[in-house]
């Protein structure tokens, strides 16, 4: 049985290679819009005032290029109803970016289709930018019959728009694997207290009740209510048969009205809710103070996760979501019991889960991370493949957050742990951290010294692919120390040099040992803790497996 899985990774490539047919009973994607903007995860200083530092999450723009173009033609030599529908795109849209958008979703829509079981569902998260082109090409791919629902959330934080209506709402398409089949549960949600004003009244003991119609539409026999004999309206039957009528009579749960008809008698307190149809309207979006806001661009509320895999799933299937970002699927998954596998292309990403997971659930998880480096041969293929990863890597194994929002304009910094010393602490204090992966030298010590200096930070961490020298351990000896008073009074070396082998290894930087807590930790902002429903049966177990290795976990 599938694990919790976390793959760092290409999402076609990981599918492809790793998922297995009709094993996957509920898939949610939120992939990146063709909205022709970048996004950044913007991090907040904790004194109050918003920081420049920012990382470039993903650049929601596709560009045609010759990568775009081959991975066309692949789809239209499978001559079949997705090739033709991508072959009318082209002769409509040509080679722009919308149709190098289409082209790189169609293929993982195959793919996730082939990975669900026949009573599942996928639920794709878009905007009214692509929604219209991603509807025909998912009637392609899933067949027309089994499109299910054009679901309109509606978001309560937009922007006027001077030229047209101001774009309020996000669409989310509902397909089975195959229709008959198909799991779901209704969902409803409480009353609003004007209805209830409006249609409810109380008996004596000041219970709320109302009245509905007994019958349905159909054809049916008189039934006896209060030894008279009634016909149902025309075109209507009785919903019930005459020895239910006889039982709810005699519980006082029918009534007549003036006119003799029979009403049924239904208690506020009985009652589920309204049933929640394909306009959503009571989940707003995450604002600028929630809770749940964790700074990832394009988060959504946990809260609209959890309807959709509640309707569509039950306790102990497994949810895939193939551009997880930050998590919130993964964690509402986790939350309803739930297995669950996640993929993204970022090691940014695979922190900010992790992270998310571990503030939220504490020691209640057991999931394995796939495809990040375990070794140094892992590592010293990473930082040749992209060196950029290698970075945002380096930086998750010492719980850094990325600093800088473009290459090569860090000023000597790439990377933050941001802390607290003490509950009157009105700002957060700093450790710097710098990355190499290529050759090292004692000058990149002293600039980091300097950055140290400048930005007035208590520590400076220097991570370097390759062994440090001598003259380098000297230059770092040389920088003396920092005590930290507020939380144990202990003494810290000021430059601080470790290798990635060391980090691999188990050693970590010295410094004070604060916690992940309101007055701890402040380096990625902490996700509310979750109280799961029911206690999974699984405890928490973090396996990192190197990507030389992969098997398929099943």
């Amino acid at each position: 049985m599938v694990s919790n899985l976390l793959y760092y990774g290409d999402n076609l490539d990981i599918l492809r290679r790793y998922i297995e047919d009709e094993s996957v009973d509920l898939v949610y994607l939120d992939p990146p819009f063709n909205s022709n903007q970048n996004y950044n995860v913007i991090f907040d200083e904790k004194n109050g005032s918003q920081s420049a530092s920012q990382i470039r999450a993903f650049e929601d723009t596709w560009h045609w290029n010759l990568e775009a173009q081959g991975e066309f033609q692949k789809i239209v030599d499978r001559s079949d109803k997705v090739s033709d529908v991508m072959q009318a795109f082209m002769d409509f849209l040509g080679t722009n970016d919308m149709m190098a958008y289409l082209v790189m979703m169609a293929p993982r829509l195959i793919e996730l289709r082939r990975v669900l079981k026949p009573t599942g569902s996928v639920y794709l998260h878009c905007d009214p930018t692509a929604s219209h082109y991603l509807k025909i090409l998912m009637d392609a791919i899933f067949g027309i019959d089994n499109f299910l629902n054009d679901i309109t959330w509606e978001r309560f934080n937009f922007h006027a728009d001077a030229h047209r209506w101001g774009r309020i709402h996000d669409v989310i398409l509902l397909y089975s694997k195959d229709r008959e089949n198909i799991q779901f549960q209704t969902q409803r949600r409480q009353y609003d207290e004007e209805y209830i004003k409006s249609h409810f009244k109380s008996d004596e003991e000041g219970r709320l009740f109302t009245t509905s119609d007994a019958t349905a539409a159909g054809q049916g026999p008189p039934r006896m209510f209060f030894g008279k004999l009634i016909a149902p309206k025309e075109g209507t039957h009785w919903r019930w048969s005459q020895e239910n009528i006889d039982r709810l009579i005699a519980e006082g749960r029918i009534v007549l009205t003036k006119k003799g008809r029979p009403r049924i008698i239904r208690y506020l307190d009985e009652m589920a809710g309204h049933p929640i149809g394909d306009v959503w309207t009571d989940i707003p979006e995450i604002n600028s103070q929630a809770r749940e806001r964790l700074g990832y661009p394009t988060q959504k509320p946990q809260p609209l996760l959890e309807r959709i895999i509640k309707a569509s799933s039950n306790e102990g299937d497994l949810v895939l979501d193939p551009f997880c970002g930050c998590g919130t699927a993964i964690s509402a998954a986790h939350l309803l019991n739930r297995r669950w596998i996640g993929i993204d292309i970022t090691h940014l990403a695979i922190t900010l889960v992790k992270t998310r997971l571990l503030d939220a659930f504490g020691n209640n998880l057991d999931f394995k991370v796939i495809g990040e480096p375990v070794g140094l041969e892992d590592a010293i293929e990473l930082a040749k493949q992209d060196p950029y990863q290698f970075q945002w890597w380096a930086l998750g194994l010492v719980g850094a957050r990325p600093a800088e929002g473009k290459k090569g304009a860090d000023k000597g910094i790439d990377g933050r742990i941001l802390f607290f010393e003490s509950p009157s602490d009105k700002k957060s204090k700093q450790i710097i951290i710098s990355v190499k992966s290529g050759k090292v030298t004692s000058s990149h010590i002293r600039d980091l010294k300097g950055v140290v200096e400048r930005e007035k930070a208590v520590i400076g961490v220097y991570i370097s692919l390759n062994p440090p020298t001598k003259d380098m351990n000297e230059e770092a000896a040389s920088a003396g120390f920092y005590k930290s008073i507020e939380l144990d009074e202990s003494t810290y070396p000021k430059i601080q040099i470790l290798t990635i082998e060391d980090l691999i290894n188990g050693k970590t930087i010295m410094s004070p040992k604060y916690s992940r807590n309101k007055n701890g930790n402040q380096t990625f902002k902490r996700a509310p803790q979750e109280i799961k429903e029911k206690a999974a049966p699984w405890t928490r177990q973090t396996t990192i497996l190197p990507t030389t290795t992969l098997d398929k976990f099943t």
